[in-house]
């Protein structure tokens, strides 16, 4: 499969701007038959999310954490412009990416790698980059906010992934069991990429050491997005037989992630709704 080349437009600086440009990415991919799409699509409904949050004043700092959005969003961005481009590009993502040429990976692998990139490599560096030379701990509930909304998404992509690769849930990957993604959830991704940040914000005043520190970290999470890649043992040929039942179409399983979307609920919604259940509840009514 050729790569298209991608536009040197630059970078966004908003939000609806990130949002823009994933959905042009989606419709490349739909396309181009990429697998790449299958990420994207997740991501697009992270965005989404994040941007509902700040119209809905949810964050301490709606500016800020639109910043802090961009920021995350354009380090993704980038690194699908230097694949496309045949520009080096960290390890991370080239492991997550090359995953995209295999026939034989799953569609859930093809999530996970993308999700340790962008959350064990790309969250830490663009906390850092957002919060400058301010005290890093300053962004650290805007930092959490991302990941539980990365996190609060995970349910309903898993529920659309069984249906994506249907003897997912008969060998027990799902979103309730933590078999496979125990040393992957969100909290251990979390947690680990802010221990990276407060390490990397250290060194902000140290160029080689700050170089260093990048380099070390992207070295470590590519070597975990390779053992996801290849797992060892009965994990290796169960993961065979999933496969084989597994949906073969990449714009068939974009679109799957792509077009459903579950109704955003708010807090003031369920209020509301509650509210109605006890109004037409009472006598009289």
């Amino acid at each position: 499969m050729s790569l298209t080349p991608m536009p040197t437009t630059p970078l966004p600086t908003t939000i609806d701007a990130v949002i823009a440009q994933l959905e042009a990415l989606i419709a490349d991919c739909e396309a181009t038959r990429d697998r790449i799409g299958y990420f994207a699509a997740l991501y697009h409904k992270v965005t989404v999310r994040v941007k509902q949050g700040i119209l809905n004043n949810e964050f301490e700092d709606g500016a800020r954490m639109e910043k802090l959005d961009v920021v995350f969003a354009n380090r993704y961005l980038a690194a699908v412009r230097q694949l496309r481009n045949n520009q080096k590009i960290a390890g991370s993502w080239a492991t997550a990416f090359d995953s995209s040429r295999r026939r034989q990976v799953l569609v859930l692998q093809h999530m996970l790698l993308g999700m340790n990139a962008h959350i064990n490599f790309d969250l830490g560096i663009a906390a850092v980059e957002t919060a400058g030379t301010n005290d890093i701990r300053t962004i650290r509930n805007d930092f959490n906010s991302i990941n539980t909304i990365i996190g609060s998404l995970i349910f309903e992509v898993m529920n659309e992934l069984n249906r994506v690769s249907p003897l997912l849930s008969l060998f027990g990957f799902h979103a309730t069991n933590e078999s496979i993604l125990i040393q992957f959830s969100i909290s251990n991704a979390r947690d680990g990429a802010w221990s990276f940040a407060e390490d990397l914000h250290g060194k902000l005043m140290k160029p080689t050491d700050y170089t260093h520190c990048i380099t070390a970290r992207d070295a470590s999470i590519q070597k975990l997005g390779q053992s996801l890649v290849k797992p060892k043992g009965l994990i290796r040929i169960t993961m065979w037989i999933i496969h084989l039942f597994e949906w073969k179409n990449p714009v068939r399983i974009i679109k799957a992630f792509y077009k459903y979307e579950k109704k955003y609920i708010t807090v003031s919604s369920l209020t509301t709704e509650k509210s109605k259940k006890i109004s037409t509840s009472m006598p009289g009514n």
